[in-house]
């Protein structure tokens, strides 16, 4: 068996166990899950007419507010889950289950990949169950299949590069209450962004954040893509954002994890 092929299945069996681990303790990914859906229902029950109201041409003609909602809470559905895998992989690291794999005749690299390939599985799940319930609450897609496919692609694209940054986070962290700490910036982030309100209505110092971090242009994407609003270069803007979010979580989670792996040895 080849290299990769080890790399593989060691990488699936290390995803398994985080799938049995979530499934055992289950209050992270519930938490995870309920943290968005309750947003929804704040949002569309409580101020869903009265910001509708100052939408202007931001929805389509006719579209309810949660039609503008329902992506940003989609993108907060992926933070959500990405803290989950930070406390997580804090809690394998204080309880000494990383030193054991260490001693283990594992790719190094699967005790990572298998964290990132079980928190894609969850999320991707945690969105299909937002996007049913924003269905239930009048959301009304108008996405050609193509487009569904297009959005499930960034919001896997999004969940990989905040699930490598909350492994860095987690790996960083003396401890869970710490990990979760951290993780809290990528998830209320989108609350200064496109998420709620357009940018546009925002006092100057606030709209020039919101408009040059990085979940504006990817919630302005899924939602072109999802309820046709236009979506500009924002296409663009948000993979590059994704892949260079990706690229330093992934950096930092193989420093800090190669630094425990010789520190342990």
């Amino acid at each position: 068996m080849s290299t990769s092929a080890y790399a593989l299945r060691d990488s699936a069996t290390m995803m398994r166990r985080d799938i049995r681990h979530s499934l055992r303790y289950p209050i992270l990914s519930v938490s995870g899950l309920m943290v968005p859906v309750f947003l929804l229902l704040l949002f569309v029950g409580v101020f869903g007419n009265t910001l509708r109201a100052g939408l202007g041409t931001a929805t389509p003609a006719g579209g309810h507010y949660i039609d503008y909602l329902a992506p940003g809470i989609l993108v907060m559905t992926a933070g959500a889950s990405a803290a989950a895998t930070a406390v997580n992989v804090c809690i394998d690291m204080n309880e000494g289950i990383i030193a054991r794999f260490r001693t283990m005749a594992i790719t190094r690299t699967s005790v990572l990949t298998g964290q990132v390939l079980g928190s894609l599985t969850r999320t991707l799940i945690s969105g299909a169950l937002v996007v049913a319930v924003a269905l239930g609450l009048g959301f009304r897609p108008t996405a050609t299949p193509l487009q569904w496919v297009a959005a499930v692609g960034v919001f896997a694209l999004l969940t990989l590069a905040l699930t490598w940054l909350t492994i860095a986070i987690g790996l960083q962290a003396k401890t869970p209450a710490g990990a979760n700490g951290l993780s809290l910036i990528p998830q209320f982030l989108p609350f200064i962004s496109s998420a709620f309100v357009p940018t546009a209505s925002m006092p100057a110092g606030v709209r020039w954040v919101a408009e040059n971090q990085p979940f504006t242009p990817i919630i302005n994407t899924l939602r072109g893509l999802l309820t046709g609003t236009p979506i500009g270069n924002s296409a663009i803007l948000a993979v590059a954002w994704c892949v260079g979010l990706m690229a330093v979580g992934y950096v930092w989670s193989r420093f800090r994890y190669n630094r425990y792996v010789i520190r342990s040895a």
